[in-house]
């Protein structure tokens, strides 16, 4: 990358350092010095070890489990603003609790409202995210959100697949148009999972909207928390007459025996972004994809004031 104004610095929480580590490599330049304290009853303090007076300031950390991730974000926005940062970017290519973007029966929270609200109230002046599991929670925001899509780094690898049959599809009604876009962009079919729940995280009944006899099928989500619904739709997919299941998945959350649920499931490989930290010693059909060039890309053309759409795929 071309160098460019040195009115900036980056800084990572301590989950996400892996990734911003891999971002200040394709920028060109060093991850800030901040100290973050833990203390024996599980309070820690955030405190920054070099000048950021008059900078721009950018914070990488996705907010996936647990809150303390939430939680060590606030404070970096916190003491940067107290530390007379210029402005203060939250990056967070995970934005947790997007799932809880609306009250779907009486007498619950939004929560990703409120994640907004807090952000907004430690003094964030822009937010740049990737994938949210609503394109409406942007409207959450008092501030800019630079929403970047995963498809910039899928449509590649798709490509780089040569599958002959391919379909794309959605695992739910909820993510058609997502699954639309891509279909409509590699100009080929697109088939629907129609599923019922239980309840959170538990499948009732799944069918198939669509042909895939003798296809090739790509399912696309925007995150694999249990994987549930991932693994039932290849099963069903595969009985269907499905020559191959693979996934794309934005935001590999992997939570309790999901590693474990996809090596046993009719899945040939699963590729997510790197945006969770996940070891792929759990389980030998994952494939990370690195988001880290898109989101230094990103920062760059914040930065210097340049279109941010110019870098989508779709």
């Amino acid at each position: 990358m071309t160098a460019f104004s040195n009115h900036f610095k980056v800084f990572s929480g301590t989950n996400s350092r892996y990734l911003a580590e891999k971002i200040c490599k394709s920028l060109g330049c060093p991850l800030g010095n901040m100290k973050i304290e833990h203390f024996s009853d599980g309070e820690f303090s955030v405190s920054y070890e070099e000048s950021i007076r008059g900078q721009y300031i950018y914070l990488i950390q996705s907010t996936f489990p647990n809150s303390d991730n939430l939680m060590e974000l606030l404070l970096m926005i916190d003491a940067a603003k107290r530390a007379s940062a210029y402005k203060i970017i939250a990056v967070i290519p995970y934005f947790g609790w997007a799932r809880q973007d609306r009250k779907d029966k009486p007498r619950v929270s939004i929560g990703a409202k409120l994640i907004a609200d807090m952000l907004s109230v430690a003094g964030v002046d822009r937010v740049i995210t990737m994938d949210l599991h609503a394109d409406q929670i942007q409207g959450f925001f008092n501030v800019p959100v630079d929403h970047l899509y995963g498809s910039t780094i899928f449509v590649p690898y798709i490509k780089s697949l040569n599958l002959k049959n391919l379909v794309i599809a959605s695992p739910d009604v909820g993510g058609s148009k997502r699954a639309g876009s891509y279909s409509k962009h590699l100009e080929v079919p697109m088939v629907v999972c129609y599923k019922t729940r239980e309840k959170a995280n538990v499948i009732g009944e799944m069918t198939i909207i669509g042909d895939v006899t003798g296809k090739d099928v790509i399912i696309t989500d925007d995150m694999a928390d249990t994987a549930g619904t991932l693994c039932k739709a290849a099963d069903l997919m595969l009985a269907k007459g499905a020559n191959s299941v693979r996934a794309i998945v934005s935001h590999g959350v992997m939570s309790g025996s999901a590693s474990e649920r996809i090596l046993n499931s009719a899945l040939t490989e699963i590729a997510f972004t790197d945006s969770i930290p996940y070891d792929c010693g759990k389980c030998s059909k994952v494939r990370i994809l690195s988001i880290a060039d898109m989101f230094a890309d990103t920062i760059y053309r914040v930065q210097e004031n340049k279109s941010i759409s110019e870098q989508y795929l779709m």
